[in-house]
């Protein structure tokens, strides 16, 4: 639904059928070449084609329209919380800002985060029970004495979705903390895991940020590598015995 897309459907819906006339219609900046163009636009286009069309841009349009009304309430909203605030205190929109600092999450984003848990984060004594409210933990599934795999608690859904989304768009994001713990945990537990790992670390900062009115701080991409070395060689050490192999690790002597 580009500019040039949209040029297209409409003079499909006028009428215009030749695939050279209506590939014409397409910005000059369009990365796609004019023979895959009119392999795209080359086909059958009956009155039915035209009329479906039609109903279908109609009906994103209106969408589209209810989007933007929804956006003006929820400003309206959030400007008249603002008023009410007492003085001090953090307006909701320098909230939202400040959750923007946050990779992955938006304006948006931030808005429904800070909707779904507020502002007052003393109504949880740590950032566990946040998690636990939000869903965001495994419920427990022990028998005998064994631990099993469980799947996430339920909670508040809109919040799980939306750290979800910010989650997967955190990880993309080049040199961030969020992006190795990702890879970090796909190798191990899969992917779904570790997306509800990074959405869970996600929002303990979140916490810590509206209780202390701190910013963001990325630890860094390459944070796991900077562990110390102790904890390094016991990682190793446990890996291979996992393998059925006894280590003794003895320290190198360094040279005077």
């Amino acid at each position: 639904m580009g500019v040039s897309g949209r040029r297209m459907i409409e003079a499909m819906i006028d009428g215009v059928r030749n695939p050279h006339k209506l590939a014409a219609l397409a910005d000059r900046r369009i990365k796609a070449s004019p023979k895959v163009l009119y392999d795209a636009l080359h086909g059958r286009l009956t009155d039915h084609h035209r009329f479906m069309l039609e109903l279908y841009l109609g009906q994103y349009d209106a969408l589209g329209k209810a989007i933007a009304k929804i956006d003006e309430a929820v400003d309206a909203a959030v400007a008249r919380m603002d008023q009410e605030v007492p003085p001090g205190q953090a307006t909701f929109r320098s909230l939202i800002l400040l959750l923007c600092s946050v990779p992955g999450i938006n304006i948006l984003g931030a808005t429904i985060i800070l909707a779904e848990i507020g502002r007052d984060m003393s109504r949880f004594p740590t950032a566990g029970h946040l998690l636990a409210w939000a869903g965001m933990c495994p419920g427990q599934n022990e028998s005998a004495g064994k631990r099993k795999s469980s799947r996430l608690r339920k909670g508040a859904p809109w919040l799980k979705t939306i750290l979800v989304q910010c989650a997967w768009a955190a990880t993309r994001k080049k040199d961030s903390y969020y992006g190795a713990q990702f890879k970090r945990l796909r190798a191990k537990r899969g992917p779904k895991k570790a997306i509800c790992a990074v959405a869970a670390s996600m929002l303990t900062a979140i916490y810590h940020m509206l209780r202390d009115g701190t910013h963001h701080q990325d630890l860094g991409a390459d944070h796991f590598d900077r562990r110390s070395n102790e904890a390094k060689a016991r990682h190793h050490v446990a890996q291979l015995a996992k393998l059925g192999f006894h280590v003794e690790l003895q320290p190198v002597a360094q040279a005077a």
